[in-house]
């Protein structure tokens, strides 16, 4: 049980870093520009904080877990890639379908972030109990 918390708390520790760093400059030089007016000033941080603990819990049960099953680091990086993938794209795609000012580029750079944020968290959470 406390590997299993260990392996949380890392994951919650790189999302959060690597998603200030990513929305501290994509919020304003990316973002802002191209969807203007419906952005809020300030995000709603309930709905954020909410989003990260449950998707880190996903993290850790999906893509970390194949990786101990299987004894892999690669595993448990290619496992967070996809999970990633599809947690981004199917917000992305929503997007995409649903608000005329998210773009094609700004769907592909979003993905791509979320894919490559959630496979180093799956390989660090990952690395950090089964070393």
């Amino acid at each position: 049980m406390m590997n299993a918390a260990i392996r949380y708390g890392t994951v919650l520790a790189v999302m959060a870093v690597g998603d200030a760093l990513w929305l501290s400059y994509f919020a304003k030089a990316v973002f802002r520009p191209a969807l203007g007016s419906i952005l809020l000033d300030d995000p709603r941080w309930s709905f954020a904080i909410a989003f990260y603990l449950i998707f880190a819990a996903g993290v850790v049960v999906f893509p970390i877990g194949a990786g101990l099953r299987a004894g892999s680091l690669l595993t448990a990086l290619a496992y967070g890639a996809f999970f990633g993938f599809l947690a981004y794209m199917t917000y992305d795609l929503t997007n995409l379908a649903t608000i005329k000012a998210w773009t094609l580029p700004l769907a592909l750079m979003d993905m791509a972030w979320g894919t490559a944020l959630t496979a180093l968290a799956s390989a660090v959470g990952y690395w950090v109990r089964a070393r």
